[in-house]
């Protein structure tokens, strides 16, 4: 059994997938590649929204204008190098994503994803400092 069991979880579904991966393909094509930053940025924060680390959402802080200058150089360099500069630009791509990723400050810890409740994870939630919150009832909001 693995050790992190439980402690990752991704809550996505299909149509949503479905859906922002046509609109970022569209975004791509009519624009001829040009704005491929704002389809990725479209892409990360529906991955992001939808993936959990112990408890805590994932949030992607990226923009496409911060990377949109760096892909239309890195589109130039791709095209006047005949495709090779582009065993480049996939690492810096990864790079810059996994840099704008971070947990969703607003995100309530106790607030976990449809499928706690249905009793597929653990109630109790972890936050940032390590120490374990117990669920709050709908009586104590009140």
């Amino acid at each position: 059994m693995a050790h992190n069991k439980g402690r990752f979880h991704f809550d996505g579904g299909a149509a949503t997938y479905l859906g922002t991966g046509i609109l970022g393909l569209l975004i791509t094509v009519f624009t001829l590649g040009i704005c491929f930053p704002f389809a990725l940025v479209l892409q990360e924060r529906w991955k992001a929204k939808h993936s959990f680390i112990d408890g805590q959402r994932l949030v992607f802080t990226g923009s496409a204008i911060g990377l949109f200058g760096h892909w239309i150089k890195w589109l130039l360099l791709i095209f006047v190098t005949l495709g090779v500069y582009s065993f480049w630009v996939v690492p810096r791509i990864s790079k810059w994503k996994w840099e704008n990723i971070d947990f969703d400050p607003t995100w309530v810890p106790n607030s976990l994803p449809a499928q706690a409740v249905q009793g597929q994870l653990p109630q109790a939630a972890v936050n940032p400092a390590g120490a374990v919150q117990a669920p709050v009832s709908s009586a104590e909001l009140a």
